[in-house]
């Protein structure tokens, strides 16, 4: 008796169809070969109108960080966004309780000035201000809101230093200085002998000796030193 493949041939063979080659097996309906096949979930079309848009992240204003839309506050720098009050400055024990062991006193130099040949009016001259070191480094230069600096040693009343003009770098007890590729240069020399006229070589670390002093601008003169005991205790109160 021949054999019906599920194609309809009859074959003289009951394994395989000797027409076509299609399996044969025994008690299968014919008719089912010809059913398409169901389509696999995979294959569905996802309608995409009917996804809701995701919400726009939550831009922090105090650091521009990205947030969660329903964020309280800002992951990276803690502002609150219910109150909008921004994170508090973090205080150190160390800048509380450890007086501070050197100072920088900036001076007007009107001789400096006059080397300099600079235009406009020398600023009066008068009692250096004094700045506390607390810590190993020190930036000098003039601080600008806008390129985010604020110098430790600032000489924004001079406007020929350059914002990011030198560092001082404290190494046990040794004060090193270095420009840090300022527009006018820094300068080095001792109390006493004629004002340098050749700046320090920018991006090299330069030792300063006692008695030495630091020029820069149009006029300003910085002098390192150790910080008597009351500039101390001034120090760990302000």
């Amino acid at each position: 008796m021949a054999a019906q493949c599920p194609n309809g041939h009859h074959s003289s063979t009951d394994d395989f169809c000797d027409v076509c080659g299609a399996p044969i097996v025994a008690g299968a309906d014919p008719a089912a070969a010809h059913k398409p096949a169901p389509t696999p979930a995979s294959s569905l079309t996802l309608d995409l109108k009917s996804v809701p848009p995701s919400a726009a992240p939550l831009l922090c204003p105090n650091c521009g960080e990205e947030n969660l839309v329903d964020a309280l506050f800002c992951e990276t720098c803690g502002y609150d966004f219910t109150t909008g009050q921004l994170p508090a400055a973090p205080v150190t024990a160390s800048a509380v309780a450890t007086p501070a062991e050197w100072v920088a006193e900036v001076w007007i130099d009107p001789d400096w000035f006059a080397a300099q040949e600079a235009t406009g009016t020398c600023a009066t001259s008068g009692p250096p201000t004094v700045i506390p070191l607390l810590g190993t480094r020190a930036l000098i230069g003039r601080a600008s809101k806008s390129r985010d600096v604020s110098p430790q040693i600032d000489c924004s009343a001079d406007g020929s230093v350059s914002h990011r003009q030198a560092e001082l770098t404290l190494d046990h007890d040794r004060w090193f200085i270095e420009d840090l590729g300022s527009t006018n240069g820094t300068f080095v020399g001792t109390a006493g002998d004629a004002l340098p006229t050749t700046p320090i070589p920018p991006h090299e670390r330069r030792e300063l000796d006692d008695g030495e002093r630091i020029y820069l601008g149009a006029w300003c003169r910085i002098i390192v030193r150790r910080a008597t005991d009351d500039e101390k205790a001034a120090s760990t109160t302000s």
